[in-house]
């Protein structure tokens, strides 16, 4: 396994929950300040703003988080500085392996059984199955 810099980030390192959870705020808004990553977690975990910015000091310490002043008075705008791909990869894939013991059917039954799939969404994956059965057929080129 190849080292890694102290200065390249890890997005594939395991996070607390809390971590993940303001990262995961971030990804959604691309963008956004302390007080609009709280606001965003409220519903489900209520913080207090320094637990906020302690959180945001600990990501950006990581490298997965960058800081720019804002536009108007003393407030940062924290943005990723990864895409959520490889993290979401990961998280699944765990997941997967050690809730499903490694059944992707089982997980999606149990998705669609706590909140069955849209008429859109239907269409949506009914669309991506088309392009995984299209790449499927294709035969492999050799070098």
């Amino acid at each position: 396994m190849p080292k890694r810099s102290r200065s390249t980030p890890r997005t594939d390192a395991r996070l607390p929950d809390a971590e993940l959870e303001v990262l995961a705020a971030l990804w959604r808004h691309g963008s956004a300040t302390a007080r609009q990553v709280r606001e965003t977690l409220h519903r489900h975990r209520p913080m207090a703003h320094g637990s906020v910015l302690t959180l945001l000091g600990r990501l950006q310490t990581k490298g997965l988080v960058a800081r720019r002043k804002g536009p108007v008075g003393k407030a940062f705008v924290y943005q990723p500085t990864r895409s959520a791909a490889p993290t979401y990869r990961r998280i699944v894939k765990d997941l997967v392996q050690r809730i499903f013991g490694g059944s992707s059917i089982a997980l999606v039954t149990s998705l669609f059984e706590s909140k069955p799939p849209t008429p859109h969404e239907l269409d949506a994956l009914q669309s991506l199955l088309d392009q995984l059965r299209t790449q499927r057929s294709k035969p492999e080129k050799r070098s």
